[in-house]
């Protein structure tokens, strides 16, 4: 006697399990995140509905939890108050209990009032998902039951450690722990592959935390973002409209003069900005490392290595010994110092909220004629190369 619906070979329950769980990873990464918490992307009413009834039966999660922890994420990158940064709680504790760490921070009610904002309210979502949502899952293993069999309870359990292994465990762990980085964000996210499939494209994490409120998550011709295929077939069907993608970079060649215009540009590609000042100056900074270390000016119990670490952090989350031992290292290089040092100006140019356009343009101009001026051949290259950001 036949127990399920279905009667499949051993690969046909694979590829079940496989389309199930990635229908699930969709509406993470289109619904809950790109839609929901950053408002990339409008979804028609249907497809919004139908992405929260099958995360309901797939995860239990409630729309305005999600939403409220990634965007406290996003305002509390890499501190404390971070709900899943490995930075400060470990990489071993986000990748094997990323779902605890989400569950715990879910009932923060501070957390939920101040962060999920504009998340569905409407009767379904109070007297159903948000009230029943263990529910969801438990009617989704009845359902696995009956159309497959016992294997259904097998196809279940790997439907329940998706989304907390992948999403809560490898993206929230290894997106800010491992990887290449595109931008260099004032933040530690990675790209964890150039390929977004396995996990809709979330892989592509530094270059989410580069451009937060954009649809499409791929930045170089080599990385794809098969979130974005969907997206653009649910728009291509009158399903979908993208509201905001990340804004292409420009260049004017030819430029010289640093006006408003550039100095606008620059505030917008600022992560690329810095990505490229990082790049230029590594052939400089490794001339200066091999010299500190061949005359031995490096303070007690540094290498290199830890050199490196300390001048790719802000001033500001150094140790007070470390910062102090950064500064002896610095005055004792003044090649290596103006590097430094030129790069915190830099960055400082979009976080002076006081200052007026016309103050701005200024700092920037200066900051240009000095480099020009430094003796550094490869920082008045890039000198030259700012001003013609468009």
């Amino acid at each position: 006697m036949q127990l399920a619906v279905f009667d499949l070979p051993w690969w046909g329950y694979v590829a079940v399990t496989l389309v199930l769980t990635h229908i699930t990873i969709a509406g993470v990464t289109i619904f809950l995140h790109r839609s929901q918490a950053h408002r990339a992307v409008d979804l028609h009413p249907a497809v919004s509905h139908f992405f929260r009834l099958w995360l309901w039966l797939t995860t239990g999660m409630v729309t305005k939890a999600w939403v409220s922890i990634h965007r406290k994420h996003h305002a509390k990158c890499e501190t404390e108050e971070d709900p899943h940064s490995p930075q400060t709680r470990g990489i071993r504790t986000v990748l094997l209990q990323g779902a605890e760490l989400y569950r715990a921070e879910a009932k923060n009610a501070e957390t939920l009032e101040k962060y999920g904002h504009g998340t569905p309210d409407d009767w379904v979502e109070r007297h159903l998902y948000s009230k029943y949502s263990a529910g969801g899952v438990t009617l989704m293993l009845l359902l696995n039951l009956v159309l497959f069999g016992p294997i259904g309870l097998t196809i279940w359990a790997v439907q329940m450690l998706w989304i907390p292994f992948l999403a809560a465990g490898v993206i929230n762990g290894l997106g800010h722990y491992w990887g290449y980085r595109n931008f260099a964000s004032e933040d530690a996210s990675t790209n964890i592959f150039p390929w977004g499939i396995l996990i809709g494209g979330e892989e592509l994490h530094n270059n989410h935390h580069a451009y937060g409120s954009s649809a499409k998550l791929s930045s170089k011709w080599f990385e794809f973002d098969i979130g974005w295929v969907y997206i653009r077939a649910l728009s291509w069907l009158g399903l979908a409209k993208v509201r905001k993608l990340a804004p292409k970079i420009q260049w004017q060649p030819g430029k010289t003069l640093v006006d408003l215009q550039t100095l606008q540009a620059v505030i917008t590609h600022r992560y690329d900005v810095m990505t490229r000042y990082a790049r230029s100056m590594k052939k400089v900074c490794a001339t200066e490392f091999a010299d500190i270390q061949a005359k031995a000016h490096l303070p007690q119990g540094w290498n290199i290595r830890t050199l490196r670490r300390s001048l790719r952090l802000e001033p500001a989350a150094l140790p007070h010994t470390e910062k102090a031992a950064l500064d002896q290292v610095l005055h004792a290089n003044a090649r290596l110092d103006t590097v430094y040092r030129m790069r915190q100006e830099l960055a400082a140019l979009w976080s002076r909220s006081t200052a007026s356009k016309e103050q701005l343009v200024k700092q920037l101009q200066d900051w240009c004629q000095r480099a020009d001026a430094s003796g550094i051949e490869a920082l008045r290259e890039f000198s030259l190369r700012l001003r013609r950001y468009a």
